[in-house]
């Protein structure tokens, strides 16, 4: 059984960098909880910069698993996408789960829409 506390914790504490690398951890241990948390927190920019190329990553890996919840929020997060925010992601789903988790934490993909 995983230890999801992060969930808790980032219900909590909105802004807690230490936080995000809890749900990046339990992602790459391929915790389809952790996969919803990161698309949310990416959706809202809570600890990292705003990202919906990431957010869209995410979500859709939850999706994948059956996450109902993740499908409605991913098709929120997609209506609000710029084209290159589109790419972004798209570029995304063609790498392993490890290396996108593993990728370090940067500015958004298009931050001058934000």
């Amino acid at each position: 059984m995983s230890d999801n506390s992060y969930l808790k914790d980032l219900v909590l504490l909105r802004n807690d960098p230490t936080t995000v690398l809890k749900v990046r951890e339990a992602a790459a241990r391929g915790e389809v909880d952790a996969f919803y948390a990161l698309g949310l927190i990416y959706a809202e920019g809570r600890g990292v910069p705003m990202d919906r190329a990431q957010a869209h990553y995410w979500l859709s890996l939850a999706v994948k698993e059956g996450d109902q919840d993740a499908e409605l929020l991913r098709n929120i997060v997609g209506s609000q996408m710029s084209d290159d925010e589109y790419e972004a992601a798209k570029r995304l789903r063609e790498k392993p789960v490890l290396q996108v988790v593993g990728a370090p934490v940067g500015p958004p993909v298009n931050s001058s829409t934000q």
